[in-house]
């Protein structure tokens, strides 16, 4: 008998979508235990629960770790924080940096602050390690030294990336990078459907900073996404 062509296309389909599903949770696998391969002590897991109640989403801790390792990469001695939340990624950021490093983080909600203030003084930080300032990024931004930045990490308002990539690229010293959470934004930047102000904002931040000639960009999928890019020197 000879076998038909339409029971052989319908076999290969379910075996093909077979191998997708397969696939697709050793993905998920894979991911799940990145983001659990540095774990996150008490310090941390206090920190994140109040970001949650405060409604200011910490960076996962595939981010966390990742920008950590960035921090120590740079041998980072002033980094900037665009959106302080809880001071989950402050302490990460911190914990990569030179002992005498000096962590500036700006965040408009005052509660934001207080929250990272415990954080921080439960953490050990000295004082005298991070600058806490009140007020809107894009009015104090301006306001910090040309170039005297190793790094900027930007997780904030989303339609304003690409006005924090343009404060980035003033405030980096060469070779120093910027790094921005949430590119991925929920799966959504990968889906050409998803056209909403926040996703559309992220996507063209992603193209922008991929084209720029003055920046050498990468994506990594940790967390959220984290679009990170060193400002080549001149």
């Amino acid at each position: 008998m000879v076998p038909s062509p339409l029971g052989s296309a319908r076999r290969t389909r379910a075996a093909s979508k077979a191998a997708e599903a397969a696939i697709s949770e050793n993905h998920q696998s894979s991911w799940a235990y990145a983001e659990d391969f540095v774990a996150e002590d008490g310090v941390l897991a206090t920190a994140r629960a109040k970001g949650d109640e405060l409604g200011c989403v910490p960076v996962q801790p595939g981010a966390g770790a990742a920008l950590r390792l960035l921090a120590a990469t740079v041998g980072a001695k002033a980094v900037v924080e665009v959106g302080t939340g809880a001071g989950v990624a402050s302490v990460w950021l911190l914990r990569g940096m030179r002992p005498d490093g000096v962590l500036t983080t700006v965040d408009v909600e005052p509660e934001h602050q207080r929250a990272a203030r415990e954080t921080l003084t439960e953490a050990g930080i000295p004082a005298n390690r991070v600058r806490l300032i009140s007020g809107r990024a894009l009015e104090v931004l301006p306001r910090l030294s040309d170039g005297g930045y190793d790094l900027v990490f930007v997780d904030a308002d989303k339609a304003e990336y690409p006005d924090y990539l343009e404060q980035a690229l003033r405030l980096l010293r060469p070779g120093g990078v910027v790094a921005f959470d949430n590119a991925l934004w929920h799966g959504k930047v990968a889906d050409p459907a998803a056209r909403d102000e926040e996703t559309t904002a992220i996507r063209e931040l992603g193209r922008t900073v991929r084209d720029d000639e003055r920046l050498v960009a990468g994506l990594l999928p940790c967390g959220d996404g984290l679009l990170c890019a060193v400002k080549k020197p001149e």
